[in-house]
This record gives structure tokens, C-alpha cells and sequence, in this order.
């Protein structure tokens, strides 16, 4: 089994927002051809894609090359952010940053949610996959990603690893019995 984790290409927002379940759409400049053209030859059974329209728009673009049509997925959503969503991080305070740091998989902003549960969803959404036993691609954001591609290596998830480069493609190959 082939899976195909593929960051979202750049979203329509200021840099430096925090953005994690706003739905904006793709910046206008974004290229996604170069996540096109590390597809051309992968055929999936399966596209499976954030319902947030700078996932959702790339996935239909990868629906068109790979002629599989895309199914959405809330689970694959990012960690929601709560009063955060749209704010500059420089305007989110220090302190909250360095509790969220402190214990990630407890804490979350506040109406947010937290890193347990991004953790849980992310887990399940793995099994799925693994369960399924199809060649699928994936399209998602740095959180959920992050995780599942601990989860289908059999690593341990690390909450703070650095995430994969928005629009690259990440490959995964698993065992099937």
C-alpha cells in the first residue's frame, strides 16, 4: 500500500496568522504543479482531503489528474484554535504560548481544542487507511499529517516535529499481509 500525505499549497492569509480551521481559499499566486506532476503516475484507489477550501481546491485538482474523486473528511481538519483563528501570533500572549508548550496534548486555546484530540482523530483516520489497504493520497495540514505519517511508519508522534513543506508530497510505504 502507496500513501501520497500531501500538505495544502499556500493559503490566501498574511503570514503570520494563525489560520488552523479558518476556511480561506488558495492564494491566488500558489503553484500546485509541482504536487501534480509528483502524482502523474500514481493512480490511488482513494483521495481523501480536509473539507477547508485550501485543501478541498487541491484536492480537486488532484481528482482531475489521478481520475479518483475526492471524499472529505473533518477529521482531517487542523487543530482548532479557538480565539486564536485569525489572530497575528505575535498578538497571541507569551504565556499561553509557553503553557501550550508545556503540555501540548493537554492545553488548548481558549474554544480550542486540544492536542489529545487532534492526537485521537489523527490516530483514527491512520487505521482507517491501514485498514482500507488502498493506495490513497492525502490532503490535509501540518497537524494531522504530521501525525499520521507517525502512525504509518509505526514512529512515535511528536507533537512539535517540524511539519512538511505546504504543497510537498510525502510518501508512505506500508507492509500489507
Amino acid at each position: 500500500m502507496r500513501i501520497a500525505l500531501i500538505r495544502h499549497v499556500r493559503p490566501d492569509i498574511a503570514l503570520g496568522t494563525c489560520y488552523g480551521r479558518l476556511d480561506v481559499d488558495v492564494a491566488p499566486d500558489a503553484d500546485p504543479a509541482g504536487v501534480l506532476a509528483g502524482l502523474a503516475d500514481f493512480r490511488p484507489a482513494r483521495l481523501h482531503s480536509s473539507p477547508t477550501r485550501h485543501c478541498a481546491r487541491l484536492a480537486e485538482m488532484i481528482a482531475a489528474a489521478v481520475a479518483c474523486a475526492p471524499e472529505f473528511h473533518d477529521a482531517l481538519q487542523e487543530l482548532d484554535f479557538g480565539a486564536w483563528e485569525g489572530a497575528l501570533w505575535d498578538d497571541v500572549p507569551i504565556d499561553a504560548l509557553d503553557l501550550w508548550a508545556d503540555n501540548p496534548r493537554a492545553f488548548s486555546a481558549p474554544g480550542g481544542e486540544t492536542g489529545a484530540s487532534l492526537l485521537v482523530r489523527s490516530h483514527l483516520f491512520a487505521h482507517t487507511l491501514l485498514a482500507a489497504g488502498e493506495d490513497a493520497v492525502v490532503v490535509s495540514h501540518g497537524g494531522p499529517l504530521k501525525i499520521i505519517r507517525s502512525v504509518l511508519a509505526g514512529e512515535t508522534v511528536d507533537l512539535f516535529a517540524p511539519t512538511q513543506a505546504m504543497g510537498e508530497i510525502v510518501w508512505i510505504d506500508v507492509q500489507t499481509a
